[in-house]
């Protein structure tokens, strides 16, 4: 297969512990090429979606905290280079790749929008699209547990004010956070007793302009915010727990988590069998699932992560698991 990534610039990329590079390396592994692109190169000419894209190889036995760990394909340039530099790119039509797998990380703006959009008629042009522009666009993380309501914690999603002070009186221990949040960012506990939920309210609201979620608190956080992973319909058998640093409530890595993977529980199993089950056939090949103890907190369909750490620590290779769903996919 030929298989087009749609990333954010390869520069940038954290490679020892990106999962986007984890994939690319078990489909090199395989046998399969690689061209990659940016979200901004996406673009309709008379009605056909193309790109610009970048045939890239990837370098054997690079130092993957390093730069130079891929090169663009054929003479144009030398490893790490500029994957936009002068002969190294081409148009083409997405409907010309064997795959095209979506992995630009949010923020989930209007432009991320766009872009499902584009995904979306490159499909009906013949192009293979995981996670496809529509299931992405359709199943926002946040809100998306709406449909796991008897696996969730007790979730409230306003903006009016009024509610928000009830269901936080209500459960007394609550977590409020923005539906457009990545990494932990926005996340507040409310306590009991908050001489500031007022003010943290108005300021997540915009003073009633915005929506956003509440949830009661999940006192079992202290074991980890658990990355379950979902490909091709089936759970990975591990997952990441997300660990808090003492005295934090996010568990989130990107708020300096400790990561901790460990085998699925019996509820851990059901949760992903029953979520899987619920979201079969919707165009999403790889889905995380966000647990705290017993409960779904968020679905994640843009760009799941936790490949490396759970190959690292298990020896179970969930890149190779990806790039064997692929193969079935594409057929």
């Amino acid at each position: 297969m030929h298989v087009l990534f749609v990333i954010d610039p390869l520069p940038l990329l954290k490679a020892y512990k990106d999962s986007s590079v984890a994939m690319m390396r078990a489909l090199v592994a395989r046998g399969h090429t690689l061209s990659v692109t940016l979200q901004g190169d996406l673009y309709i000419d008379e009605g056909i979606v193309n790109a610009r894209t970048t045939a890239i190889e990837l370098v054997e036995g690079a130092d993957l905290h390093e730069h130079a760990w891929w090169k663009v394909a054929g003479p144009h340039a030398a490893p790490g280079g500029d994957p936009a530099a002068k002969g190294a790119s081409v148009d083409l039509p997405l409907s010309s790749f064997d795959a095209v797998v979506m992995r630009k990380d949010p923020p989930f703006d209007m432009e991320y929008v766009y872009s499902t959009h584009l995904l979306e008629y490159a499909q009906a042009q013949g192009a293979r699209v995981f996670n496809s522009g529509a299931a992405i666009r359709n199943h926002p993380e946040k809100l998306t547990i709406t449909e796991f309501a008897d696996l969730a914690t007790p979730t409230l999603v306003t903006r009016d004010m009024e509610r928000l002070k009830a269901f936080h009186a209500q459960h007394q221990d609550v977590i409020v956070k923005p539906l457009d949040g990545m990494g932990g960012t926005g996340i507040f506990r409310l306590r009991a007793e908050e001489p500031n939920r007022n003010a943290i309210l108005e300021t997540l609201t915009d003073n009633g302009q915005r929506t956003i979620m509440a949830q009661r608190y999940i006192p079992e956080i202290v074991k980890g915010d658990k990355r379950i992973l979902l490909i091709g319909g089936e759970p990975v058998p591990y997952c990441l727990a997300r660990i808090p640093l003492a005295g934090e409530t996010r568990g989130n890595l990107a708020a300096g988590g400790r990561g901790v993977a460990q085998p699925l529980s019996d509820r851990d199993r059901q949760i992903a069998v029953t979520a899987a089950e619920r979201l079969a056939g919707r165009g999403l090949l790889l889905v995380g699932l966000d647990v705290i103890g017993d409960y779904v907190t968020e679905v994640n369909v843009t760009s799941p992560t936790c490949f490396v750490e759970i190959t690292e620590q298990t020896g179970f290779n969930v890149g190779e698991m990806f790039a064997k769903a692929l193969e079935r996919a594409v057929g």
